[in-house]
């Protein structure tokens, strides 16, 4: 009953907020309900949104580790990002059109050709001063270890656009870590259920890093480096990797 619950509300949510977001575009302002959408459904997916550290405003673009699909909630709740994703997510029934409607980047796995079309576009982004999160993992991981991180979009950001600055984020589930994470060959839909199902609220915590300047850095690979060190040092001082059973 609490899923059930909970998915008739976030439907009641995209009932509300989509009319409004495409009456606020028709008039060509910019809209806020996007934002506004998934800060509200990151509350009624049974989450409590802390900040630790204080987000840049524009001309960012923010780099994170991946956990769960609850993070794309939290995070764009939390500063209007655009996030990039894999190009399949658009095609799926009512996500991939809110995705699109939330300025969603779409990039291929399987094309490497496509690769400087995508950066392209991410640069657009970036030089219309629209806040970008990339999850460089490529998938979701256990909260504990990072992933290696892709470095091929990183070159969006050499020689980077106006004065965009890379800030690292950890999002971070503290005890509730392993309960939350999306890991193994768990399908989508069982997740969801899963999460949903659970009782009370999850905190969950963006810790905005210090940003940094990535033309202070040679090459895409260099940068990734440097983020991928800075939001791993932040983990090893909250909690240690589990120990093998």
């Amino acid at each position: 009953m609490r899923v059930w619950a909970r998915v008739l509300t976030l439907v009641g949510l995209i009932v509300l907020c989509v009319p409004l977001h495409l009456m606020t575009r028709l008039v060509r302002r910019e809209s806020r309900w996007p934002r506004r959408f998934l800060a509200g459904a990151a509350r009624l997916c049974g989450l409590r949104v802390e900040r630790a550290g204080r987000p840049l405003g524009g001309d960012v673009f923010f780099v994170a580790n991946h956990v769960s699909w609850l993070d794309i909630l939290a995070l764009g709740g939390a500063t209007g990002c655009a996030f990039v994703s894999r190009d399949d997510v658009g095609s799926w029934p009512v996500i991939g059109w809110l995705a699109a409607q939330n300025n969603t980047i779409l990039v291929s796995r399987s094309e490497r050709g496509a690769v400087h079309g995508q950066i392209d576009t991410l640069r657009t982004a970036l030089e219309q001063h629209q806040p970008v999160a990339l999850f460089p993992e490529g998938t979701t991981g256990d909260g504990h270890v990072l992933l290696p991180f892709k470095a091929a979009l990183f070159a969006v950001l050499l020689p980077p656009p106006r004065a965009i600055r890379v800030q690292p984020v950890f999002v971070d589930y503290g005890t509730e870590t392993d309960a939350i994470a999306w890991t193994g060959d768990e399908p989508a839909g069982s997740n969801a259920m899963r999460v949903l199902g659970r009782r009370g609220r999850t905190r969950v915590t963006l810790r905005f890093l210090e940003p940094f300047d990535p033309g202070e850095h040679p090459d895409r690979k260099a940068i990734a480096a440097e983020v991928r060190a800075r939001i791993e040092a932040e983990m090893r001082s909250f909690r240690e990797p589990p120990r093998p059973v």
